[in-house]
């Protein structure tokens, strides 16, 4: 039997200017975007190419999750600066679905840095992001101000669950991607 659609579960702080961490890929940034709302991420190394709808917070603090249907969109936190922005925007995608172990972001945790990806946006154009690293952490303790915290640049954190135990049939961990913007285009 497959797992329930696992929960991202990571309460929120509040952000703070981020430091360039260690394995970063050295590409120039590109030049922060207006704001426009996110409505698709497109990631062809891993087989992503979904709508986004945005996700607030819950009562206890924890970013929402998309909702766990096959086929669902992911979620972006609309809490966090738009992605082309200046400052870190989150979008988070189920690693599974509720009746399949092939969710939005099952695949997020092949990535690898210099691969790309790409948000369009309402406004018509399209951000490219680099990878710059992919890390993994377990739930308890999960580091929030390294995840979640402001850049100083236009940077996007891809976020699902990771580290499946079935014989609780929770997720212990979440795999996390760094990107920055290195280039837009008209969508």
């Amino acid at each position: 039997a497959s797992p329930a659609a696992a929960s991202i579960t990571a309460p929120l702080a509040r952000p703070a200017p981020s430091n360039p961490g260690s394995g970063a890929v050295p590409s120039a940034p590109g030049p922060a975007l207006p704001g426009s709302a996110p409505d698709r991420v497109e990631v062809p190394s891993i087989g992503v190419n979904a709508a986004l709808t945005p996700v607030g917070k819950q009562a206890n603090g924890e970013v929402q999750t998309p909702s766990g249907e096959p086929g669902s969109p992911g979620g972006w936190y609309q809490d966090s600066p738009m992605p082309g922005q200046s400052g870190s925007a989150v979008i988070l995608g189920h690693v599974n679905t509720t009746n399949s172990e092939l969710g939005l972001f099952y695949r997020l945790h092949e990535l690898t840095p210099g691969q790309t990806l790409t948000v369009t946006r309402a406004d018509h154009t399209a951000a490219v992001f680099t990878v710059d690293k992919v890390d993994v952490y377990h739930k308890a303790p999960f580091p929030t101000v390294e995840v979640y915290q402001n850049a100083d640049r236009p940077e996007v954190r891809l976020i699902t669950c990771g580290g499946y135990n079935p014989a609780t049939r929770e997720y212990l961990d979440n795999t996390v991607v760094y990107a920055h913007l290195t280039s837009s285009h008209p969508a």
